[in-house]
């Protein structure tokens, strides 16, 4: 039954299901207008960012790995980065070519896991993927072929597919033979077929007639799609730097959230991740991928997100393609790590998380000693321009009963992929009317 328009409502989702955590979503509407809504992060501070405090400089990479057990590679190359900057190293091509590959594992397995697991049963009305899976056994089964693609060429590159133990400042511990990578070609050119296949599938998905116009932020590189290298540029004109992201970003508190919110200074909301990756690097993708995203429906650009879906599938293509070249073009690095030594400085460095940006700054004492730390993860930089996105879609929906509206809610809140930690909970929802 549709409600009176005039009424107040709230809506409070306890908890949100298929998302990477423990959040929350609460919204009041007084007649046609929405007077609040908060995206809550409730689930407790895990203070990484003193818990490295007084640690030593080569521990980075694994003590974050641990902030995320779905996109460990993305923590790990922005940590040794900025460490590898604020010794004033840097590595050679072989160790950015592997270090690339490795974070081809980690977008092929994140993003076949939210398209099949998290994000595809709302578009075809499942509560679960294990409800999809009865269904359309063989669909889901594509999607685990892909994550297990993913997975092993984590294990082999990283030493294991979650919390990779094969990283370390200035390179690796042991560089994987020719060989050992040869094995992974097989089930990448099965993935290959496997992805395209699923940007045709997504692509054919209906989706709510809805765009954002935020400030889109990603990595742009010289020549390639940005995963682990670029500046950071957005379409309104921002070119910088790691060691000025700082500069350009703020990190604000707010009552509702146990997460910061980020901001860009003097011009407020912005947004990172697959859409503003795909808008800016489209140039970027193979052609084959350009070629994919064409036939699924999108243009250069994308500004609905809900087609979030269709552009991680495009972006599961490419890393795939990409992964398969890096293996056929694969140069050992020799040594596998160059030696870092410690000085007092600060350094800062980032890469592309599957979510989007990720910033890393430490500074360092003379003997290596991490003095400060601070960590900036995609979720935080996007909340802001989530809760706004769910006021204008919720304004526009205003006609819809409660239940219909929150089920669209929870489905535009997964459209970010939001990773608050590795976590899944079902919903509790509580609906207050007031005439």
């Amino acid at each position: 039954m549709t409600s009176d328009r005039r009424e107040m409502r709230r809506i409070s989702v306890g908890a949100l299901a298929r998302v990477e955590g423990e959040g929350a979503m609460r919204i009041r509407v007084q007649g046609t207008t929405v007077e609040e809504v908060a995206l809550d992060i409730y689930e407790p501070p895990r203070f990484f960012e003193a818990l490295l405090r007084g640690r030593a400089y080569t521990e980075p990479p694994d003590i974050t790995a641990r902030i995320c057990g779905i996109c460990p590679v993305a923590y790990q190359t922005s940590a040794v980065q900025a460490i590898e900057a604020a010794c004033g190293v840097e590595v050679g091509p072989s160790v950015q070519a592997l270090r690339r590959l490795l974070y081809c594992g980690e977008w092929i397995q994140s993003h076949a896991l939210h398209i099949y697991l998290l994000h595809a049963p709302d578009f075809l009305g499942y509560d679960s993927a294990l409800e999809l899976a009865k269904v359309v056994p063989d669909v889901v089964q594509r999607g685990l072929t892909l994550k297990k693609a993913g997975n092993d060429l984590m294990n082999v590159v990283g030493g294991r597919a979650v919390h990779p133990v094969n990283v370390r400042v200035g390179g690796f511990y042991r560089a994987p033979s020719a060989a050992e990578l040869e094995t992974l070609v097989e089930p990448l050119q099965r993935a290959l077929e496997a992805a395209e296949e699923t940007v045709r599938w997504v692509g054919g998905f209906t989706f709510p007639d809805f765009e954002h116009d935020h400030e889109y932020v990603a990595l742009r590189h010289a020549s390639d799609y940005p995963m682990e290298a670029g500046r950071m540029v957005s379409d309104q004109g921002l070119d910088i730097a790691p060691d000025a992201f700082e500069d350009h970003v703020e990190e604000l508190h707010v009552e509702h959230s146990n997460a910061l919110h980020a901001v860009l200074r003097e011009r407020g909301t912005y947004m990172t991740g697959p859409l503003a990756r795909y808008s800016l690097d489209f140039d970027r993708l193979s052609p084959r991928a350009q070629e994919a995203a064409r036939e699924a429906g999108l243009g250069t650009t994308c500004r609905n997100p809900f087609k979030s879906i269709v552009v991680r599938a495009v972006e599961t293509l490419y890393a795939v393609e990409e992964a398969l070249s890096l293996i056929q073009r694969y140069r050992a690095p020799n040594p596998s790590a160059v030696e870092v030594e410690p000085r007092a400085g600060r350094g800062s460095g980032w890469s592309e998380a599957p979510r989007g940006l990720l910033y890393h700054r430490y500074t360092l004492a003379a003997d290596g000693t991490i003095e400060e730390a601070v960590i900036t993860p995609p979720t935080s930089q996007n909340q802001r321009a989530i809760e706004a996105d769910l006021a204008r879609f919720v304004e526009a929906h205003l006609d819809l009963d409660d239940q219909a509206l929150t089920w669209q809610c929870e489905q535009a809140i997964r459209n970010y992929d939001p990773c608050i930690s590795c976590a899944t909970h079902f919903l509790d929802l509580d609906v207050e009317r007031r005439p």
